[in-house]
């Protein structure tokens, strides 16, 4: 069975976590966002209650 011989496996699985750490990690940490979030209310509104008429 070749999934048991760990020779070619293992430098593939190395060298792609190397691919993903060095190259494709820093680019998604790099990206920055057009538009800062900002919130919508900073305050609560003011409810008043509901007096049912019957």
């Amino acid at each position: 069975m070749p999934q048991l011989n760990p020779g070619p496996w293992f430098s593939i699985l190395m060298f792609s976590w190397m691919v993903f750490v060095i190259l494709i990690i820093p680019k998604t940490l790099n990206h920055t966002f057009p538009n800062n979030p900002t919130p919508q209310m900073t305050h609560t509104p003011k409810t008043n209650t509901w007096l049912w008429p019957w």
